[in-house]
């Protein structure tokens, strides 16, 4: 109960579509907007993918981040964590370009290979605002998104070494668990690692308390005190399974990314709508929320000062 609580809070994201909430931000100046409400609602840690602005079809110009990159550092002292997953249909060498020219403090890493299956979405929609739509959802039925060990350690050396970023280690089922636990033994990342157990999509572990569970229970054995966690829960797990996640000792993390919805039936107005009832949930838990700051002194981030933008 003495450690504080990171928020983290994913803006955009790559999977839902502007038809499917008219408050997803598209544009530089919506995301720019709503990660900095975000930050103030009390988030420490924002995380960050791009939109071509006339289409919200998923981008990684590194062009379209900078349109916000800048703004967001002007107004608030969040972390800024850029997406190196980007979208499953995006090359690798795109996916990190954004990154690459940021030379941002933090980033996510997906650790592993795997279907990665959105097509579902599509059975609750029919009206749509965009041709790509469809298609986008409809590709990841037959798209495998690619984590290789090679891409996984390219990631790793590029943004890592050679940049000083430190890592937020996306962990869709327990073997990717595994796997950072193989690159830990052989010295190529280093404690302390902030993990990200991501349940809910389909062709990862589904999301369960119990899977939780077992997900936090496998950490624990291979990285002892090496490590924090932080919770996303996909869907409509999204507030349940991260006030679990803080119960059980770790960090959250929501958003419009991961869920558009603030309760059953009724989408989230903001990302800082989302933010404002997990740091309320936590208040009455009795857990103090972290600052930027102290988010960057426990992960052991290299300061904002040391960014490209």
């Amino acid at each position: 109960m003495g450690r504080k609580v990171i928020i983290s809070c994913a803006v955009t994201g790559s999977i839902h579509t502007p038809t499917m909430s008219p408050c997803l931000p598209v544009t530089a100046d919506e995301i720019a907007q709503s990660s900095i409400a975000a930050a103030h609602a009390g988030a420490a840690v924002i995380h960050l993918h791009a939109r071509h602005p006339e289409s919200g079809f998923p981008s990684a110009d590194a062009a379209h981040f900078m349109a916000f990159l800048p703004q967001i550092k002007a107004h608030c002292d969040a972390v800024l964590n850029i997406s190196t997953g980007g979208s499953s249909v995006m090359s690798l060498d795109q996916r990190l370009a954004p990154a690459r020219a940021a030379k941002t403090e933090m980033c996510s890493l997906n650790m592993g290979s795997m279907n990665f299956g959105i097509f579902p979405l599509k059975e609750h929609y029919g009206d749509w605002k965009h041709e790509w739509e469809p298609k986008l959802l409809d590709a990841s039925r037959d798209t495998i998104f690619r984590n290789s060990f090679e891409d996984i350690e390219l990631i790793l050396s590029d943004l890592g070494d050679a940049h000083g970023a430190r890592f937020e280690f996306e962990c869709y089922d327990i073997g990717h668990i595994e796997t950072l636990a193989y690159y830990l033994s052989k010295g190529l990342v280093q404690p302390p690692l902030y993990v990200q157990f991501v349940l809910g999509v389909l062709g990862g572990i589904g999301a369960s308390p119990e899977n939780l569970l077992a997900m936090k229970n496998r950490a624990d054995r291979l990285f002892g005190d090496a490590y924090e966690f932080s919770v996303l829960g996909a869907g409509g797990m999204q507030m349940r399974l991260a006030t679990m996640g803080a119960v059980l000792g770790g960090n959250v993390r929501v958003g419009l990314e991961d869920s558009l919805t603030i309760a059953p039936g009724a989408l989230a107005r903001s990302n800082a709508e989302q933010v404002a009832k997990i740091r309320r949930i936590l208040d009455e838990l009795g857990f103090e929320t972290a600052t930027a700051s102290e988010a960057r002194d426990r992960l052991a981030l290299k300061g904002n000062d040391s960014v490209a933008f």
